[in-house]
């Protein structure tokens, strides 16, 4: 029987969970709110993590958000209340998934927040390849142009992209999207993908691979990495290619052979490249892609725009809250 006299005691609060983001640097450099995040628990951020600290830094999480950051068995092992895994990106090959499944714990993606980011990136790179904007520009504020007797200055070809052939390995959400850009350009765009035969989009013609290499003017790869298309482009594939061509590359780096495609830039087998991702990241040990002529390349920023990481952490949340809610969403 109650007492009117003895005053109610509140329930205790729920327990909110525990929330450890191992690489918060990557995502957040610092110009944009963690709030969906921390809305659902007590978190911790960590600029970056090495993998020999993972396992103390997740030791007490409920759960873990990553982007690039290792996420071994070991750490998984170490953290026994440890039961969701976000992805702080689409790729999740850092992290030991078997080892995730005996423990029963969710791991969560986030596809296609950066779709538009990587498509647009893919034509930085093809425009800066074909105008040299970049050349230029450094000119006239050097004085190069105010010295020069005509009222134009060019200091390379520049290059009409209407007409050329684009030819697009990957045909996904990313890949479609360089299409449309491709077509907007007036560039004949073909394409192979994983999936042959289903409906293609409007304008596109699909080719099989060695038609696409022999036939394009640009090249570019927007496929996942995987035991088939790993080195998807070495020797063979770059003799096939025109001369005259120009490879990109926004997707994996070791999709490409970087020694054969090094050697193809030097020998002048290969007109130019554009690569935002390499096959070490960052670079180390003297990549021959650093040092080869005619090869731009950016390092792994196309998905860093602020409106897809705005997307990204704000879908990374909902991840969460769906599986708090029971139904997770995204899992791999």
């Amino acid at each position: 029987m109650t007492n009117p006299d003895q005053p109610s005691i509140p329930p205790p609060p729920p327990v909110r969970p525990r929330i450890v983001v191992l690489d918060a640097w990557a995502t957040n450099p610092g110009d944009l709110s963690w709030a969906p995040l921390e809305a659902l628990g007590d978190c911790v951020f960590h600029d970056r993590t090495p993998a020999a600290l993972a396992a103390e830094r997740v030791r007490d999480a409920d759960a873990v958000f990553l982007n690039k950051a290792p996420l071994g068995a070991d750490a998984i092992d170490a953290a026994p209340r440890l039961r969701y895994v976000g992805v702080l990106a689409t790729g999740y090959n850092t992290i030991d998934l078997s080892a995730a499944r005996r423990r029963g714990i969710v791991v969560s993606n986030v596809p296609g927040y950066s779709t538009l980011s990587v498509a647009q990136q893919t034509f930085a790179l093809l425009l800066e390849i074909t105008n040299r904007t970049g050349l230029h520009a450094a000119d006239a504020r050097a004085g190069g142009w105010s010295r020069h007797p005509d009222y134009c200055r060019a200091l390379s070809p520049l290059t009409e992209l209407a007409g050329l052939v684009l030819g697009i390995v990957g045909l996904g959400a990313i890949g479609t999207a360089v299409a449309r850009i491709g077509l907007a350009f007036g560039m004949k765009v073909l394409a192979v993908r994983a999936r042959p035969g289903r409906p293609m989009p409007p304008g596109v013609g699909e080719v099989p691979l060695d038609r696409l290499l022999a036939e394009s003017d640009v090249v570019s790869l927007h496929c996942p990495l995987t035991d088939a298309t790993r080195g998807i482009i070495g020797p063979a594939a770059l003799a096939r290619m025109k001369p005259t061509a120009i490879l990109l590359n926004t997707s994996r780096g070791p999709l490409i052979d970087e020694p054969a495609l090094a050697a193809a830039l030097r020998d002048g087998r290969l007109a130019a490249a554009g690569l935002d991702v390499l096959s070490v990241e960052p670079p180390t040990g003297g990549n021959p892609l650093l040092d080869a002529p005619n090869c731009w390349i950016t390092p792994h920023i196309a998905w860093a725009t602020k409106a897809a990481r705005i997307r990204l952490i704000d879908e990374a949340a909902a991840n969460y809250r769906a599986f708090l809610a029971g139904s997770p969403v995204h899992t791999v």
